[in-house]
């Protein structure tokens, strides 16, 4: 029984990861690696299921099954961040002297727009860039060594193109390189 149960809590933290990836690919566009994650999803679903239901009287069994779902979520979204595959909007609000963060942009190769603004208190320059999100910490990091009182918010872009984008960080993974699963229709 208690074999069974940690079986079946395995396979539910394996199949809901995926599950949970599969979702945020669909989200970003890559129509071409979310139904092969689909695949293995349901098979190891149907497999656990399978336990279950030649298990009714484990009530041990229902547990497992519960809490392998809520630990495959978690652990789907802590992989999704690690991967992060797509893109995102970085908007960098600056009042006062940005050219020391504009310049340090520019020269870690982002692509950047800036605008003149007014805030709240007085003239704002406000600098868009679009990124991989696997260079977020880089510019997060000169963000916060230029101008550490910048305010600045981070949105999920879906598609972007014929954009100025430095390499990706280092440190490869296994979906670094989704040019080809992106571009899927």
């Amino acid at each position: 029984m208690v074999l069974t149960s940690l079986l079946i809590f395995g396979a539910r933290i394996t199949d809901v990861s995926i599950g949970t990836l599969r979702v945020i690919l669909v989200a970003r566009g890559m129509r071409r690696l979310a139904p092969v994650l689909g695949f293995f999803e349901v098979l190891i679903w149907v497999a656990a299921i399978t336990q279950i239901m030649r298990n009714l009287d484990n009530v041990l069994a229902y547990f497992a099954y519960a809490a392998g779902f809520a630990t495959g979520t978690y652990l789907g979204m802590c992989f999704e961040e690690k991967l992060a595959v797509g893109f995102c909007m970085l908007r960098v609000i600056v009042s006062g002297n940005a050219n020391n963060l504009i310049e340090s942009l520019k020269q870690s190769g982002f692509g950047i727009t800036i605008l003149d603004g007014h805030g709240s208190r007085g003239p704002v320059k406000i600098i868009y860039t679009i990124i991989n999100r696997k260079n977020l910490g880089r510019a997060m990091a000169i963000i916060q060594n230029c101008t550490p009182s910048a305010f600045y918010a981070v949105e999920d872009v879906r598609m972007a193109s014929k954009g100025v984008f430095p390499p990706l960080q280092s440190g490869l993974s296994v979906f670094s390189s989704l040019r080809f699963w992106r571009k899927g229709k």
